[in-house]
């Protein structure tokens, strides 16, 4: 049986420099945390079940992914799905102490950082508001064919600068948001470098076929 992976510690570096760095992943965690524990749409999740990471992207630019936020479960937090006829299920990621997660939110850097600082809030809360309220692996699931963001992804992401300001409004910790201060390149100078932990995307595993 192949062996499960396991979230690493902190790493991979980007820019350079002798400073300590920032690290990305720890402070988005916090400030997520801090997120669903304010605003009453997030108080489901627990985000000591949600695995976080960086993305290197390839090419700068504001015009991309920014964000993705993938379950780790199929609809209705089965664990395995059909596709074609064939079963399958999805890799296991757990954390240092075992804990199953049972979402990865991925960030993608530098882009995500070079946009402005409320667009940035709103895009977080945008990938958290993916997160199932039953909170078993699935995402949200608005009806009709769009399930994800529903009839139209520009109202969804309006709403998600709404709720970012009314977050804001809440008047957390300045600090918690403050590693968003900035671009990329401007936060490179500040901290020396900005790093994160990196983990492979789960994949999808053919389960054997059923034997008649």
């Amino acid at each position: 049986m192949e062996r499960d992976p396991i979230i690493p510690p902190a790493s991979a570096s980007l820019g350079s420099g002798n400073r300590p760095g920032l690290d990305f992943t720890a402070h988005a965690r916090r400030l997520c945390e801090d997120l669903s524990a304010r605003l009453s749409e997030l108080a489901h999740i627990d985000m000591r079940r949600v695995a976080l990471r960086i993305c290197q992207v390839r090419r700068r630019g504001l015009y991309g992914v920014q964000a993705t936020l993938t379950p780790l479960r199929f609809a209705g937090g089965e664990l395995e799905t059909i596709r074609r006829g064939r079963r399958y299920t999805i890799q296991r990621l757990h954390d240092a102490e075992g804990r199953e997660m049972l979402y990865l939110l991925s960030f993608y850097l530098p882009r995500f950082l070079d946009h402005t600082l409320e667009e940035k809030l709103a895009t977080v809360c945008h990938e958290l508001w993916h997160i199932g309220t039953e909170f078993d692996g699935d995402l949200r699931r608005h009806s009709g064919r769009c399930y994800a963001h529903g009839p139209s992804e520009r109202d969804y992401h309006a709403a998600m600068i709404e709720l970012a300001r009314r977050w804001l409004g809440l008047n957390p910790p300045a600090e918690l948001y403050a590693f968003l201060d900035g671009s990329f390149r401007q936060l490179v100078a500040r901290y020396g470098r900005v790093y994160g932990i990196r983990i492979p995307t789960p994949r999808l595993i053919p389960q054997p076929r059923d034997v008649a």
